[in-house]
Formats: structure tokens, C-alpha cells, sequence
């Protein structure tokens, strides 16, 4: 660890509209993470160090020990499937199957999405539902017992 590397260990709720140091854009899989390192662009690294269990959530702000720098996370696009359906019963199908399979996945009224997964493509294909490779910020359910932003 550097000096230059800053240590993210508390989330700071700001009350009103702010300027932020820095934008961090993190993957569904890296928001899952409380404690990590990454490494920006320009070599400098931001470890979390966030109390066990604790997600990041898009648009959650952070500041490192000295208060200093602000650090607001943003949902950084990713490769995902998109499923849409002709009928609100075969999407709740392909939700079930895909639950089934304790896969991330996002849920919404028009559309279900998950990271790209070749059996589960030709699955979901196979039962005549329409998919479409994208590269969007991903969202997945938090899961019954997960905690919601």
C-alpha cells in the first residue's frame, strides 16, 4: 500500500447536493464485495474495508480516514442477457428456472436480466423466449434475506 492509496472504510451521507473527488464505477459483482482493492486507471489504488456483510449500493458516497477525499460509486456497465417474453406467464417461467439455478439476476415487470451464460442462453432460447446481449450497469436482487438500498 502507497501513500497515494486511499482507504475506504465508512459511508458518508451527505445532506444536500455535493461535489464529489471522485467517481467510481464497480461491476454487480464488485458492489457485493466489503472488503477489496481496486485499482484505478491511474495506478492509484482505493481499498474498502467495509464492516462484514455491508454492500455498495450506486450512489452510495464514501470518505476515506482523513475525511479529505469524497468517493461516490456509480454502476459501471457490464455484459449482460436481457430476456423479454410475449407473455407475462413466460417470463415468470424463465424467472423460475432461473431462480432454480441461484443465479444474480435482475428483476423487472418487462424484463429479466443476468450475466451471459451460455447453458442458460440456450435453455431460456429453448423455451421461446427472446434474448439480446447488452452492455448495461446491472442491477441483481439482493435476495430474500438481503438487505435493499
Amino acid at each position: 500500500m502507497t501513500d497515494a492509496d486511499l482507504i475506504l472504510a465508512q459511508k458518508y451521507q451527505p445532506q444536500a447536493p455535493i461535489q464529489v473527488d471522485l467517481e467510481l464505477f464497480l461491476t454487480a459483482a464488485e458492489r457485493q464485495k466489503s472488503r477489496q482493492r481496486l485499482e484505478l486507471d491511474n495506478g492509484q489504488a482505493i481499498h474498502f474495508n467495509l464492516s462484514r456483510g455491508s454492500h455498495i449500493h450506486p450512489d452510495d458516497y464514501f470518505q476515506d480516514a482523513t475525511g479529505s477525499t469524497l468517493v461516490q460509486v456509480k454502476a459501471k456497465p457490464e455484459p449482460v442477457v436481457t430476456v423479454t417474453a410475449s407473455t407475462p406467464l413466460e417470463l415468470l417461467r424463465a424467472a423460475y428456472h432461473l431462480g432454480n439455478r441461484h443465479i444474480p439476476l435482475e428483476v423487472h415487470p418487462q424484463y429479466l436480466r443476468f450475466s451471459p451464460d451460455h447453458v442458460l442462453e440456450d435453455m431460456l432460447t429453448r423455451l421461446g423466449l427472446q434474448l439480446k446481449q447488452e452492455m448495461l450497469p446491472f442491477f441483481p436482487e439482493d435476495g430474500a434475506y438481503g438487505h435493499h438500498h
